[in-house]
């Protein structure tokens, strides 16, 4: 099945669509502008920080032209604001290899947010947190050398997010940032930072979601079978869930990201703990590693 050759028109759409709405948000008063960028903006942006997922596993243009991914992927980031697209890669990765790893999954929230946002309301707020603690944990439990590519993500963006400024205006970039934010937190299309891997039946560690809002994510509810096999892309999970039904329809599974939401925030059986985590002896350069 493979990479997905319809991505880098996806991407290209979503990009060349917020920066043409960038002509009309520059003249919306605040609270429109801030209505637009959790309801449309936000949407885009989050659906282009998933296509950077997706091109994190180069399924763009498959693994014989790596550049060309992370081209696309520095591309697909313009929107977002902030340069993500390379140092996401870097942690993505480590993230399927060693899911559960408490030193080298940073995935996993830090002992601090357990303890500290386990209340109904603190949870709410840890939600509301989320895009600050995704961003800040990798680097502050796993700093890992900055790469050349990083650097040139960081110089395309400064560029972009400068002539957005220049030519559109402080209201234009901050509803480009405003949307990434608002999306990451308390947003339907962010459950499924909660429903990949917060436990939520005791026995397994990783839920897919099979909803609507699949549609405007690039699949990415399709999380068992996005690990079970993370070189196909999203568009092409619902026929793999189609071709082996007898590994997938009896397994646990979501079918809203909102009761997801909802349910982390009001059960009390559920927060930022509620992770299956492992405590291996890794040698990381080496690439080996085995449980204790």
């Amino acid at each position: 099945m493979g990479p997905d050759p319809q991505l880098k028109w996806k991407v290209t759409f979503l990009v060349l669509f917020q920066i043409v709405t960038l002509f009309w948000i520059r003249e919306f008063s605040w609270p429109a502008l801030l209505i637009s960028a959790y309801l449309v903006g936000g949407v885009i942006n989050h659906a282009l920080n998933l296509a950077i997922h997706e091109i994190s596993h180069n399924l763009a243009f498959g693994h014989s032209h790596p550049l060309l991914n992370r081209a696309l992927g520095m591309f697909a980031n313009l929107p977002i604001g902030v340069p993500v697209s390379i140092s996401f890669k870097k942690y993505h990765i480590l993230h399927h290899r060693y899911q559960g790893d408490r030193e080298l999954d940073v995935d996993i929230p830090t002992e601090f947010e357990g303890k500290w946002f386990a209340s109904t309301g603190m949870k709410f707020l840890w939600l509301i947190l989320q895009p600050a603690f995704y961003s800040i944990r990798p680097l502050l439990l796993l700093p890992l050398p900055v790469t050349g590519l990083e650097l040139i993500n960081i110089l395309v963006q400064v560029v972009f997010d400068g002539l957005v400024l220049y030519l559109f205006g402080w209201k234009a970039l901050l509803y480009l940032f405003s949307g990434t934010l608002l999306a990451m937190g308390v947003h339907p299309v962010a459950g499924h930072f909660i429903s990949e891997h917060f436990v939520f039946d005791e026995k397994f560690e990783t839920y897919s979601y099979y909803g609507i809002l699949n549609l405007l994510t690039l699949n990415v509810g399709y999380h068992v079978e996005h690990h079970d096999f993370p070189y196909i892309a999203g568009s092409k999970l619902p026929l793999l869930r189609k071709i082996a039904p007898e590994y997938y329809e009896n397994l646990p599974h979501h079918t809203s990201w909102v009761k997801v939401l909802y349910d982390f925030v009001m059960r009390p059986d559920i927060g930022p703990f509620a992770r299956v985590c492992r405590r291996k002896r890794t040698n990381f350069a080496n690439g080996d590693s085995h449980d204790e």
